[in-house]
């Protein structure tokens, strides 16, 4: 089977765990293809989601490598697994695969929390807002794209609808509330429909008001996707020039810090929802 030409953000993060703890054990790439009797060249190629790898595998390199969480190896092993192809896969080619790697990462997931300055959400929005947003990219978007766009950010939703849907929670600036994507109509709609999705079980959205002043990470929108296992969570973060995915170690035990810096700054929960009432009314 030929190398993958486009793995996905899944597939890069079984292959990056298993380089990840061939290199805490000191284990050479030559010496890990011998444990496979594989050419050496396979290893890298395994290691960056190119070439696929089977459970059996993924648990002879994790035992020779001596990591000491089965819990980790039982978890990476059944990544190994995966076989079937997730909804997001009937928009790859027509839209940029990071958007697609969003999808994946949101699938996946336990826990949600996304922390926005200037913008409701994605999953969040309705589709007038999303539209509307859409409607003001730069350089802007062709209708095909934009129709494309708007249908992966609609269908990204149906997983709130899952018999167990991942705990969500939104860390929203009194700015993204105040923006007026759409027109007054659009944002009263859009804001009634986040008052509604506070109300549901396992979702949580907090605001941060003006008055809070100054915060850390202000200039930024991240997402940190929560894995079974604190080791496989993930950041997304969002910009101008598209989305990134991060993972170090360091980095996550960073954006937890942040989150509750976030939090802390925040309005309890009744009072985001008395907050956004307020902001409604007001339009």
């Amino acid at each position: 089977m030929p190398p993958r030409s486009t793995p996905t953000a899944r597939q890069r993060r079984l292959g990056s765990e298993l380089r990840r703890l061939r290199e805490e054990s000191g284990t050479s790439v030559r010496h890990a293809a011998g444990l496979l009797g594989v050419d050496r060249t396979r290893i890298p190629n395994i290691e960056s989601g190119r070439i696929g790898v089977s459970a059996e595998r993924v648990r002879t390199l994790a035992g020779h490598y001596g990591c000491p969480d089965p819990e980790l190896v039982g978890l990476l092993a059944a990544m190994a697994r995966e076989r079937d192809k997730g909804w997001w896969e009937q928009h790859r080619g027509a839209l940029p695969p990071g958007l697609l790697d969003i999808c994946e990462l949101e699938h996946h997931a336990v826990g949600l929390h996304t922390a926005v300055t200037t913008h409701i959400p994605g999953l969040l929005q309705t589709e007038a807002h999303a539209r509307a947003v859409f409607g003001v990219a730069d350089p802007p978007l062709a209708e095909p794209e934009l129709q494309n766009r708007l249908a992966l950010r609609m269908a990204r939703r149906q997983v709130f609808a899952r018999e167990r849907p991942p705990l969500y929670e939104a860390v929203v600036h009194e700015a993204a509330l105040r923006m007026r994507f759409g027109g007054p109509g659009v944002v009263r709609e859009q804001l009634e429909h986040v008052l509604a999705q506070s109300e549901r079980e396992r979702t949580t959205v907090l605001v941060i008001p003006f008055s809070a002043g100054g915060f850390p990470g202000s200039g930024q929108s991240f997402t940190y996707a929560a894995a079974a296992l604190s080791r496989l969570d993930t950041v997304q973060l969002d910009s101008s020039h598209g989305s990134a995915l991060l993972d170090a170690g360091p980095t996550l035990a960073r954006y937890r810090g942040l989150l509750e810096r976030l939090r802390a700054l925040a309005l309890p929960e009744a009072a985001s929802r008395d907050f956004i009432r307020t902001v409604v009314r007001d339009l």
